[in-house]
């Protein structure tokens, strides 16, 4: 009796205990997160509260946000993003408990600030966000991304921010920092969603220097389209510097024009990432359903003139037809017209896209294999062109077949599109090149 009597209060007492804990990690998570400063900088990986949705309200300091989730933004070890190597990557929140949610959410975070009176005290904002955001501290707006006026924000690139946080943070008294994120359903990542590297606070000359660093991984990340749109240019214009010794072949319009139009969707890459006069629709608009479309259908016609091929007849009609496919079919697929079609629909214009391209690359296998069957050796010294330049045009097929997309050498992501474009480059060249050597060897000009 009496053992049994000691079990129970032992299990009493166990339980006390316990609740107790909880109790106090219930406090823990809902209190403000303490931060010192002393010209240093702290990322503000939370534990945020996050909730779906979309209130005004949620920005107010005096909101209960006792009931929301936690979130934790503390990247692993080395974790970057999967495109330019954005450093210190989490997963969005349709990885975290809420897959297939697009549309608003709210971060916030109570802070509780010391630092040396006098310091200028700023925040870098969150560079890798989905798609568009808004920080307000205290219920104020201080900055963001995007243009939230219009029932739909109008989204532009997430770019690293500097913004200039008040002295009345600092005092030892708690504030709310609330970030208001809009998501566009075009982010279909596995993990998209919501923020993805964590703002940082700190002196102002410590953040500005994070600020620099990650302006520096972006760049980084799209110098190389910029430095391929120049060098395609360059080809364009040295393919045309061929005209006067052969004036009678079109083809060398017909790269130059094909050239310029990788050239241009290249660096309208680095034009999003870099500044802020193109939205996403716009970006889509200009690269999926003009440039894309065209350059595949250019690239047919550069190469069936280079190999002189004048039949079958049919292939500049088809290759036009296929190119207006891709654009309707891309166009009713663009990032305006999102959630406007049935998932029928939806599913049918994507499977027109892959039967376009597919249709694309095999009319342009036929085209190589017929130009080499005519030209012979001639037509093999074309082949390492053509296929780097297939390699980047039909960069999708490849991944497709699980072919790897990327590398992070340096810690700063290139694509296997850079790869192939760079050794297409030389091979064109190369091509050029050998060409006008021939005609400098003939001594004569074709009339």
């Amino acid at each position: 009796m009496y053992r049994a009597a000691a079990v129970f209060r032992c299990l009493a007492i166990m339980i006390l205990l316990m609740l107790a804990c909880h109790g106090n990690a219930s406090a823990a998570t809902t209190g403000p997160v303490s931060i010192t400063l002393n010209h240093s900088v702290i990322a503000l990986n939370g534990p945020w509260k996050f909730h779906a949705g979309d209130n005004p309200n949620w920005a107010n300091p005096d909101f209960d946000d006792t009931s929301w989730e936690t979130v934790d933004l503390t990247p692993l070890p080395g974790a970057h993003d999967s495109d330019v190597g954005l450093t210190g990557y989490v997963p969005g929140w349709q990885a975290r408990g809420h897959p297939g949610y697009i549309g608003y959410a709210w971060y916030r975070l109570t802070v509780d600030v010391n630092a040396p009176a006098g310091d200028a005290l700023a925040l870098s904002g969150p560079p890798d966000v989905d798609s568009a955001y808004q920080l307000f501290l205290n219920g104020r707006l201080l900055d963001g991304i995007g243009d939230f006026s219009g029932r739909t924000p109008k989204v532009y690139s997430i770019q690293p921010r500097l913004i200039s946080l008040p002295q009345t943070l600092i005092g030892g008294h708690p504030s709310v920092i609330a970030i208001r994120v809009w998501m566009g359903s075009w982010d279909t990542a596995p993990d998209g969603g919501g923020l993805h590297i964590a703002p940082a606070i700190g002196e102002r000359s410590d953040v500005e220097a994070r600020y620099q660093l990650q302006w520096l991984e972006t760049i980084k990340g799209y110098v190389v389209e910029v430095v391929e749109a120049l060098l395609f240019v360059l080809l364009a214009i040295m393919s045309c510097s061929l005209i006067p010794f052969d004036r009678w072949n079109r083809s060398y319009l017909w790269m130059a024009a094909a050239l310029l139009l990788v050239g241009m969707y290249r660096a309208n890459q680095a034009a999003l990432y870099w500044g802020q006069f193109e939205t996403v629709p716009v970006f889509e608009l200009v690269s999926y359903v003009l440039l894309t479309p065209l350059c595949l259908g250019a690239w047919t016609l550069a190469w069936r003139s280079w190999f002189q091929l004048d039949h079958p007849a049919w292939v500049p009609k088809f290759a036009l037809i296929l190119t207006l496919l891709y654009m309707v079919a891309q166009l009713f697929s663009s990032a305006w017209s999102h959630d406007t079609w049935p998932p029928s629909i939806a599913l049918m214009l994507g499977g027109l896209i892959s039967v376009v391209r597919l249709l694309f690359l095999l009319l342009l296998g036929a085209i190589v294999t017929l130009g080499i069957r005519k030209q012979g050796r001639n037509g093999w010294y074309a082949l390492p062109a053509v296929l780097f330049i297939a390699i980047g045009l039909f960069a999708q097929e490849l991944s497709a077949l699980h072919v790897p997309g990327i590398w992070f050498p340096f810690g700063t992501g290139v694509s296997r599109a850079q790869f192939a474009y760079l050794a297409f480059d030389v091979a064109f060249f190369a091509l050029l090149l050998r060409r006008l050597w021939a005609f400098a060897r003939s001594g004569w000009v074709r009339h």
